[in-house]
């Protein structure tokens, strides 16, 4: 055992790949994917949460359409994963079904997480299905994507679901045995880089060189997924798909592969983000028990708020204020400005009656709110 952090991880994302998922394009490998589901359900019983981030319905659609090589016009494209991704949420469902855990298929573009709204959707869906105990199956919508909104691999869209979810680790399969100094097909003096920071300039060095035929993605692809998933704190292990369960393993803390460590706590990254990198939409005005809740570390409630100030959206960067102007916090909203202002100074029971839903009780959760030192 090592101390991996993902020994500890409680959330989990899992990104498996193209040559993985269909045997190198000879099809669907049923039995790699009953592995995945079986160690998934073995983490689930144990009171972790996973999600499951797959390629493979291009090279599914491929394969079932007797075409002979990957097609390079984006219609054929996209027809390919048409056809490949029934078939490949088909197996999924097939396979978690034996352990009694529902499936769920989530198909994202880029717009999907660069728009705000459609971001905290997102996320919204995606923690309810875990909480469910359902294990959602990610891919790109590879069926209406442009090459304008691509994330243009399954590595990125992996890390991105880490970030969105606020994920503890993200675990990479792949064809080869980790991140090596140098090809290892090429250069017998290679060695595996067992542990490294995400985001230091030299792996990007290392990793070059192109995918396989099946897949869109290389090694270099990994890196930059570590370094974006560890802007949010998570943790990336690039590991072989190929070795004995190897989830599991990497779950309890084995060392496989090569472990990426993120430099900043997730907390820590994401109010640092809030504190540095958002314009502010709009002002909360608060009560005098309102301000002393957020100073203890509790979240905002409507009923604390006495004014709303600015024209903004559901997610947007607010600003807190004392009654007599000071800026004490700021955070991302949950309601836009319109809700905002009729639900001001109203109890949690009566927001419902009021707006005629319930998006949440918080106006702005504590995990999405930072207190400024004066």
């Amino acid at each position: 055992m090592s101390h991996s952090p993902l020994a500890t991880a409680r959330r989990l994302v899992v990104k498996v790949g193209s040559a993985l998922v269909t045997s190198n394009g000879n099809g669907l490998d049923l039995t790699a994917i009953a592995g995945w589901a079986r160690q998934i359900a073995a983490l689930r019983a144990a009171g972790r949460e996973v999600v499951l981030v797959s390629s493979g319905a291009v090279a599914c659609g491929v394969q079932r359409l007797g075409w002979q090589r990957r097609p390079r016009t984006m219609h054929e494209k996209q027809a390919a994963a048409a056809v490949g991704q029934a078939a490949l949420v088909e197996v999924y469902e097939a396979a978690f079904n034996k352990h009694q855990l529902r499936t769920a298929q989530i198909l994202l573009t880029h717009d999907d997480l660069a728009d705000r709204k459609r971001y905290l959707n997102a996320r919204s869906t995606l923690n309810t299905l875990l909480e469910l105990g359902v294990i959602p199956i990610i891919n790109e919508n590879d069926t209406v994507v442009t090459s304008e909104i691509k994330f243009g691999d399954n590595d990125t869209l992996g890390a991105l679901v880490a970030n969105l979810l606020e994920a503890d680790a993200l675990i990479i399969l792949t064809d080869q045995k980790g991140l090596y100094t140098a090809d290892p097909r090429k250069d017998p003096t290679a060695r595996l880089i067992e542990q490294a920071t995400a985001g230091d300039p030299a792996l990007e060095d290392m990793a070059g060189g192109a995918g396989t035929q099946v897949g869109t993605g290389g090694m270099i692809t990994k890196v930059i997924a570590a370094k974006r998933a560890a802007r949010s704190g998570a943790a990336t292990v690039i590991a072989s798909g190929h070795e004995v369960d190897p989830i599991l393993r990497l779950a309890q803390g084995e060392a496989l592969g090569t472990l990426l460590i993120s430099e900043t706590p997730p907390l820590a990254a994401r109010k640092q983000w809030l504190a540095d990198h958002l314009q502010l939409a709009g002002r909360i005005t608060l009560d005098a028990g309102a301000v002393a809740a957020l100073q203890a570390g509790k979240s905002l409630l409507p009923v604390g708020m006495t004014m709303v100030q600015g024209d903004f959206e559901r997610g947007a960067a607010i600003a807190c204020q004392t009654e007599d102007g000071q800026e004490i916090a700021r955070g991302l909203s949950n309601y836009g400005s319109s809700e905002a202002r009729r639900i001001a100074g109203k109890s949690t029971a009566e927001i419902e009656h009021i707006l005629g839903y319930l998006e949440d009780a918080e106006m702005i959760h504590r995990d999405n709110l930072i207190l400024l030192t004066p």
